[in-house]
């Protein structure tokens, strides 16, 4: 278990770091994404051509082409808000929530174990579920209080609330997608690029699923009010 927690904890640090230098330097974050992008893409692929045959290249083309499309709209979304404090502030929040909703369901999971939540990831457990998403909930008086500080008009805490819950679940579904997909290939990681880690991929899977949806929240819901 602490392997695993400071495996998370390196990655934790690495992302938020990330995160914190782009408020000196945009550009790091353009180059980062597209790194990282380029990265997944390929681990991604990998795992659909080792899932699909050649019989089924139609589906396979399909998934390729939604993968290129979700990752270009997300790319558009962070390049038109780059130079956007409130956009970074948010873009912060956004990753801290996944973060904390990882580890807080490996160290509840890991504590209370219990029932299993599902057949796709026979570790994930349903008070590790619950952990996420307790985990994610205590940043939002911090967030509140920055928004305060920060803005005239601060965030709603109860929708803060429920950026963290929708932001947590979507995080908690993506790494399920990512782990249906390794187990429907029979691999246990997407890549070894990370030593002691797997692949990129196994790293971000539920961020690149959650970031854009709580983007588009705080873009079109909680701004609007």
């Amino acid at each position: 278990m602490k392997t695993e927690i400071i495996k998370r904890l390196i990655t934790s640090f690495f992302l938020v770091s990330l995160l914190c230098a782009v408020f000196i330097y945009s550009y790091i974050l353009i180059i980062s994404l597209i790194i990282i992008s380029i990265i997944s893409l390929i681990e991604f692929l990998g795992l659909i051509s080792k899932i699909f045959t050649k019989k089924k290249i139609k589906t396979k083309l399909l998934i390729k082409a939604l993968c290129l499309i979700y990752l270009t709209v997300f790319s558009v979304l962070t390049f038109n808000g780059i130079s956007d404090v409130n956009f970074k502030l948010n873009m912060i929040y956004l990753f801290a929530i996944c973060i904390c909703s990882d580890v807080g369901g490996l160290i509840f999971g890991r504590i209370f174990k219990g029932k299993k939540l599902t057949k796709i990831s026979p570790k994930k457990t349903i008070s590790g579920s619950v952990g996420s998403f307790i985990l994610s909930l205590i940043l939002v008086p911090f967030f509140y209080f920055i928004s305060n500080f920060l803005y005239q008009d601060p965030y709603n805490i109860f929708m803060l609330i429920i950026v963290s819950m929708i932001v947590s679940l979507s995080c908690q579904l993506g790494d399920l997608f990512i782990s249906l997909l390794k187990r429907k290939a029979k691999v246990k990681d997407t890549g070894d690029l990370l030593p002691g880690h797997g692949g990129v991929l196994d790293r971000i899977d539920g961020i690149l699923f959650a970031i854009p949806i709580g983007y588009l929240i705080f873009k079109f819901l909680i701004i609007s009010i």
